[in-house]
């Protein structure tokens, strides 16, 4: 993970996005049981990491497993790691499967978002792609992009990402490991819904880079038009205010 933050910050980027579990691994991938995880090297870890943000000058989203106390289980997070500090927040999965409600994690409460830049990021994790309150909910915050990490070798997961992209017109990170890549690589999608940046299908880590330019004239129509009309349009009003009293409207038997 430091490896590729020192690659990303020598290609000039602001910010660096790791899969679920990136750091600590996954349940029932690499880890089987709570009682084989070593908590202590995890934290020293992180800490690690987070003070090569500092040093770097560059955000790093990291997923991880966040230990409660006992016997509370764990949350599946991603830690944000900012340049300004150790660590800036952390975002715990709210929409957790059944197998993971049940058996592995304590389900979050609260969405995220954070500034970089000038830049409003919302974060997202796994199965949570299932459930379009999450996108809702981000769009009404106004974010310009959602981080999504995932640790899934389901490729309609980057279908829905680029149906989230396009219809709430903002860019999606999707950052999944390796090991999934045959199915489901890493990308960037623009807020067209288009693919704007993928990692490859590869045998070792790899990076894919994406500018967001809200200025780049290929964005003109997603983020000038669509988007604030679709905010508009999704209040209603434009439509309440021009419905009609006629019994031809009202009538559904007629034709």
């Amino acid at each position: 993970i430091r490896q590729l933050m020192h690659q990303a910050h020598q290609q000039g980027a602001d910010l660096i996005h790791f899969p679920e579990g990136a750091m600590s691994g996954y349940v029932k991938a690499q880890i089987r049981s709570w009682d084989g995880v070593d908590w202590d090297t995890l934290r020293a870890e992180l800490q690690q990491t987070a003070a090569l943000a500092v040093e770097l000058g560059i955000w790093a989203v990291i997923g991880a497993n966040h230990r409660l106390t006992p016997p509370h289980r764990p949350h599946n997070s991603l830690y944000i790691c900012s340049p300004c500090g150790q660590q800036d927040t952390r975002y715990d999965k709210r929409w957790c499967s059944h197998s993971e409600l049940t058996d592995w994690y304590t389900p979050g409460r609260d969405p995220c978002v954070i500034e970089v830049g000038g830049w409003r990021f919302g974060c997202a994790l796994c199965i949570e792609i299932q459930f379009p309150e999450v996108f809702m909910d981000y769009a009404n915050a106004g974010v310009d992009a959602i981080l999504f990490s995932a640790y899934a070798d389901n490729p309609v997961f980057g279908i829905q990402a680029q149906g989230y992209a396009a219809s709430h017109n903002v860019w999606f990170s999707l950052s999944a490991p390796q090991q999934v890549s045959h199915a489901l690589s890493s990308r960037v999608i623009g807020p067209d819904g288009l693919i704007q940046a993928t990692c490859k299908p590869s045998q070792t880590p790899a990076l894919c880079f994406a500018t967001l330019d809200e200025g780049d004239p290929r964005w003109k129509v997603p983020l000038q038009y669509a988007k604030p009309w679709r905010q508009k349009a999704r209040g209603g009003e434009i439509y309440r205010a021009r419905w009609v009293d006629d019994p031809r409207s009202t009538n559904k038997t007629q034709i």
